[in-house]
């Protein structure tokens, strides 16, 4: 996998961002994989600014929803949906019309999160799936030791991560969901492009096991080794474990412009 180690956030949010540009501009209709929390806004808002300054055009991109809670309505302010259509749709003028995701709410559950990997397939796949890590090494909410071959699923949230998740819900933990809908490692290794971003000395261990650690479920961010083309962003106090930040940084001081990331 290719790493870059940047300044902040920000310059890791308009790097990705013009990845996405670049991509949006070869394929307009290009199914974007997204995914919530504070960590990929840089990137959102860099795009979201592009737009705005006429240097990309969004009419006809796509988005594609990596992970959702289980039981709580669309609507709903905190539901990923709701979420995305917030931070990622709205801003780049992308219509719910170019939205996919999975039904949190459908009786059969299981049936949905199927559903859910047939219509990404049906829709001619991820073209770049944007990823952040949790600090123990999880993507979308694949927890250590999950399959490396896993599918679309539900998934029973830790108490930590409900804990960790009651500050968007009032701090009332009783209204945090138990359950979450979330694409599994193996649908996530299908995007022709993967690109996790990475912020802060917290995730520095995580990153560090993801890129020159072992291949292991017990940190299902590894898997991205096994992806023809993946990058890792990471800003400075996330690279800090990395035993080969400089090896890094020179091969890409020294790449051809042209390739981009």
């Amino acid at each position: 996998m290719e790493v870059v180690i940047v300044p902040d956030a920000r310059a890791g949010g308009e790097l990705i961002a013009e990845a996405m540009a670049e991509l949006l501009r070869r394929k307009p209709d290009a199914l974007l994989g997204v995914a919530t929390g504070s960590t990929p806004l840089p990137v959102y808002e860099a795009l979201a600014a592009k737009v705005r300054a006429g240097a990309v055009d969004t009419s006809r991109a796509r988005i594609a929803q990596l992970d959702e809670y289980v039981g709580l309505p669309a609507e709903h302010p905190e539901s990923y949906r709701s979420v995305l259509r917030r931070e990622v749709l709205e801003p780049l003028g992308i219509g719910m019309d170019a939205f996919m995701g999975p039904d949190g709410t459908a009786a059969d559950v299981q049936a949905a999160c199927e559903a859910y990997d047939r219509a990404l397939a049906g829709a001619g796949g991820v073209d770049l799936q944007l990823l952040g890590i949790g600090t123990d090494g999880h993507i979308g909410f694949n927890e250590p030791c999950s399959s490396l071959a896993s599918r679309t699923r539900i998934k029973t949230l830790t108490e930590q991560t409900r804990v960790d998740n009651a500050r968007f819900f009032d701090g009332d933990i009783a209204q945090v969901p138990h359950h979450v809908i979330t694409q599994g490692i193996g649908t996530i290794l299908e995007a022709r492009h993967l690109v996790l971003l990475a912020t802060g000395e917290g995730k520095a261990d995580a990153v560090a096991a993801t890129v020159e650690g072992p291949v292991a479920a017990v940190c299902p961010a590894s898997a991205l080794q096994l992806h023809p083309h993946a990058t890792v962003v990471v800003d400075e106090p996330a690279a800090s474990k990395l035993k080969l930040a400089d090896y890094f940084r020179h091969t890409y001081a020294n790449k051809p412009d042209w390739q981009g990331i």
